[in-house]
């Protein structure tokens, strides 16, 4: 089996790209563009553990460079199409709206024409629980209208979902989308809170924790997503026959369309996420409280009972172990006693 999973040099492409390499009868296809959005360095690390690895194929390109990314589609002939690369953060959208454009919407529509003139099997793509936006339902269903967005980044996740169901549509290219909750792990993105906050924790500087800490997050261990994934991928979307266009139900289709939230189901209050940190690196934070920044959202809760129903996975690892884990490899990484 032939696989494109685009990002591979980012966090989640990184990890999905290790699990499936271990299995022989698979080649691993990637393409990144390695941009500088956070330390390029550590996606070069990441690479250089997957380039050790015979059935990994790596291309330096950008999504957004057409006809590069057509040509590698009709010399490869994909089966199965994991697209993870995209320009990440809610915040960051607020002050360079224009890359995310490029990268997120027209990057994703040169995926989906290469998926559909090769013929592609089945595209996965990664969503994002930010496009519940305005949404204070909870827990957040994919059976949930999510039409107020309160980002640019949610506005382009939320585009991503409407043109695979499109060409699902127009093509009968089979789509997955994944709404992953705020995932965290080893090798995960210095610009995320985990990260941040470790760093500066044993650097004696201070964190800065928005919304005076009133801030509830499904956080997500990495290797809960990169299973879920795993186990998505042979499960290609049929037609929901049972889809009622007089009252659409948003997760499916009456063409080969699905959508999963993939999250731990547990949401942690923001201060008890901190005093996990604390507690693994025997250091107490200082913390300047700040107002609710533009584009974040109160709180994130997964409903997982279609990704429980249908691929039979529910994310299990505890908050304890995750950030555990993370410490251990931040340490070792940065060579910190």
């Amino acid at each position: 089996m032939k696989i494109l999973i685009t990002g591979a040099a980012g966090f989640i492409g990184f990890h999905l790209s290790k699990k499936l390499l271990q299995q022989s009868n698979i080649d691993i296809y990637s393409v990144d563009n390695i941009n500088d959005y956070y330390d390029t360095k550590l996606k070069e690390d990441r690479l250089s553990i997957l380039n050790d690895f015979t059935n990994f194929h790596f291309y330096k390109m950008d999504l957004s460079d057409r006809s590069n990314i057509m040509n590698l589609f009709k010399k490869e002939n994909f089966d199965v199409v994991v697209n993870l690369a995209a320009q990440a953060g809610v915040r960051a959208s607020i002050t360079n709206p224009y890359v995310y454009i490029d990268s997120n919407i027209k990057g994703f529509l040169n995926i989906l024409e290469g998926c559909r003139h090769t013929k592609v099997k089945h595209l996965l793509f990664a969503s994002s629980s930010s496009v519940y936006g305005a949404n204070s339902k909870m827990p957040f269903s994919v059976h949930h209208n999510v039409d107020h967005p309160v980002s640019l980044y949610a506005a382009t996740k939320k585009a991503n979902e409407l043109m695979a169901h499109t060409y699902a549509n127009l093509y009968n290219l089979p789509c997955t989308g994944l709404r992953f909750f705020t995932v965290y792990g080893p090798w995960g993105r210095p610009d995320m809170a985990l990260f941040k906050f470790t760093q500066n924790i044993i650097q004696g500087k201070a964190i800065e924790v928005y919304n005076f800490g009133k801030m509830k997050r499904d956080f997500t261990y990495i290797d809960d997503i990169v299973e879920g994934i795993a186990r998505i991928i042979p499960q290609i979307p049929q037609p929901n026959i049972n889809w009622d266009s007089a009252n659409p139900d948003p997760s499916s289709s009456s063409s080969p369309y699905k959508i999963y939230n993939i999250g731990n189901n547990s949401p942690v209050d923001l201060m008890d996420f901190i005093a996990t940190i604390e507690k693994h690196l025997q250091k107490k934070a200082v913390i300047n409280f700040k107002e609710l920044q533009m584009g974040d959202v109160l709180e994130t809760y997964a409903d997982i009972d279609d990704l429980i129903n249908d691929i039979g996975f529910k994310p299990s690892t505890p908050l304890d172990t995750g950030i555990g884990n993370f410490i251990k490899w931040y340490k070792n990484y940065y060579k910190i006693k």
